[in-house]
C-alpha cells in the first residue's frame, strides 16, 4: 500500500473568518496552490486508487483540485478518520480496511497528518513531523500498513510540489516546441 498525505491548502485564516470552523474555505492563492502542487504530484506519476478527505471544507475543496488534475475518474470520499480531532490510529485503522495494493490520498489537518507519519514510521505518536500546507509525503507498506512498518518514499514541500510540476509543464512545452 501507498498512502500519500497531503494537507489541504491555504485557507481564510481563523480570525478572518465568521463562520463555522469546519466551513473555513480556501483563499484564492490556495486554490491557486493547490492546483500547482496537484500538477506536481501528477508529474510523480502516482495512480492512486483511493482519494479520502476530511469533511472541513477547505480539504474537501484541496481534495475537489487533486482530483481534476491527478486522478479525474475517482470519487472524492469525505471520511471523519480525516477531520480536525481525529485520532492517527483511526486513520491508520481505515487504511487496513482497504486493499492491500491501494495508492491512497489523505487530504487532511494537522497535527494529525504528522502524528499519522510519526506512527507509521516510529511506532508512536510525535509532533516531530509537520506538513505545510499543501505539502505531502508518501509512506508505502509491503500489505496491510502497520505502526512501525511504513517506509518514507518521499516528503515535499508545497514549494517543491509546485517546482516539480512547474519543470514537467517546461519539459512538455519544449517536446513540443
Amino acid at each position: 500500500m501507498d498512502c500519500i498525505l497531503i494537507r489541504h491548502g491555504i485557507a481564510v485564516e481563523p480570525d478572518e473568518w465568521e463562520g463555522a470552523e469546519e466551513n473555513r474555505p480556501l483563499t484564492e492563492k490556495g486554490k491557486k496552490r493547490v492546483k500547482q502542487a496537484a500538477v506536481g504530484l501528477a508529474a510523480l506519476d502516482c495512480k492512486p486508487t483511493h482519494l479520502l478527505t476530511s469533511p472541513f471544507v477547505r480539504a474537501y475543496d484541496t481534495a475537489r483540485i487533486l482530483r481534476t488534475v491527478v486522478c479525474p475518474v475517482l470519487k472524492v470520499e469525505t471520511r471523519e478518520e480525516l477531520a480536525v480531532g481525529a485520532k492517527p490510529e483511526q486513520l491508520v485503522a481505515l487504511l487496513n480496511t482497504l486493499p492491500s495494493d491501494s495508492v491512497v490520498v489523505c487530504v487532511g489537518h494537522e497535527p494529525q497528518l504528522g502524528q499519522v507519519v510519526s506512527l507509521l514510521l516510529c511506532g508512536k505518536v510525535f509532533p516531530n513531523f509537520p506538513f505545510k500546507k499543501s505539502g505531502a509525503a508518501c509512506i508505502e507498506a509491503e500489505g496491510i500498513i502497520k505502526p512501525n512498518q511504513g517506509r518514507l518514499r518521499w516528503w515535499l514541500p508545497p514549494m517543491q510540489l509546485r517546482v516539480l510540476g512547474k519543470r514537467t509543464r517546461t519539459e512538455k512545452q519544449d517536446e513540443l516546441s
